[in-house]
């Protein structure tokens, strides 16, 4: 199991840049530049591209909800001039609410496959001077192309983990401390997310072994996805003394079948979504004919949760361990 490091040093759009995910590289800080000390450029290397920062950010464009809890931690959301997605209120606490319901929002309009629908000139007329996340219409390139720096999560990058675990959470949170001259910060919160994790396998010891599959189905009818061991449903199923029914598959997430879901038989279900009622995620497996066969379905453990309580490495990553431990606990009682 991959662990934070002992030493100081994850909606629909989601779900469909996930898919066009696999192996690789994110975003890991660059030997250039020391915000810490104020001195800038800072350079970070993000998806296989090197991003150079002259002065920290200071009119920042999201266009994904995951790095929201980077920038609360690190007290920079102020910097954050604009927004555009779905910012589900199941994410955040109070204060988070808050500070995002102080940024305006451009859009949350999707297309039926939940690609974000947003006008290249909309967010360029916003001035920004970083956005964070990538959609099909605002790439890389076509924002350096006018002088915009973008950063992506390194768990959505194309190419995306090798090897996924709660210490890409930490290498995630300094390059964001770096970036926005906030370094201390950065390993407060590394800091403090490594205990909730120790706290955590501490509480499960050797765990169930129970064998489990992660899941986002498709509600209203559709496919069934499944995540393997370049996700982060892999370190966060082993954290919780389970065991991952696809630890034998090499993506981040794939379509599945009833009939493979069967074969495999999983006694514990998380079922990930966007948003709206879990009650109908939920429908959206139980009702496949043959469901009923399923021995999480037969047993009742089931957890429904939202899609960054697991993908991509966050510090909701965490929390969410922390809730499906919770949840399993009290479905075992």
């Amino acid at each position: 199991m991959k662990r934070l490091l002992l030493l100081p040093a994850a909606l629909p759009v989601l779900l469909l840049t996930a898919c066009g995910a696999g192996p690789g590289e994110g975003a890991t800080p660059a030997a250039a530049g020391d915000a810490a000390a104020g001195a800038y450029p800072v350079t970070v290397e993000n998806c296989g591209a090197e991003v150079t920062f002259t002065e920290q950010p200071e009119r920042v464009v999201l266009l994904k909800s995951a790095s929201v809890p980077f920038l609360h931690d690190l007290g920079v959301l102020d910097r954050v001039t604009a927004r555009a997605g779905q910012y589900p209120p199941g994410y955040y606490d109070e204060e988070t609410l808050a500070e995002l319901d102080g940024i305006p929002l451009l859009t949350d309009r999707t297309d039926t496959s939940g690609h974000l629908q947003i006008s290249r000139e909309t967010v360029i007329g916003q001035e920004p001077d970083l956005v964070l996340g990538e959609v099909d219409n605002l790439s890389r390139a076509s924002l350096e192309a006018v002088g915009i720096p973008l950063v992506e999560e390194p768990g959505l990058c194309d190419e995306g983990l090798a090897d996924p675990g709660f210490d890409d959470v930490e290498d995630q949170m300094r390059t964001y401390g770096r970036v926005f001259g906030r370094t201390e910060e950065a390993d407060r919160a590394v800091a403090s997310l490594r205990d909730r994790v120790e706290a955590v396998e501490e509480r499960v010891g050797e765990g169930s072994g129970l064998r489990a599959a992660v899941l986002y189905p498709t509600v209203g009818g559709g496919t069934t996805y499944a995540y393997g061991t370049r996700s982060m449903a892999q370190p966060q199923l082993e954290a919780a003394g389970l065991v991952n029914v696809f630890d034998d598959v090499d993506e981040r997430v794939f379509e599945v079948t009833l009939e493979e879901l069967l074969g495999r038989d999983p006694e514990v279900l998380v079922l990930l979504h966007g948003d709206g009622d879990p009650a109908e995620v939920e429908r959206a497996l139980t009702d496949l004919p043959g469901a009923e066969r399923l021995t999480a379905v037969r047993e009742g453990r089931i957890v429904t949760q939202l899609f960054n309580f697991t993908e991509p490495p966050t510090p909701l990553s965490v929390t969410g361990l922390e809730r499906l431990v919770d949840r399993l606990a009290e479905l075992e009682r």
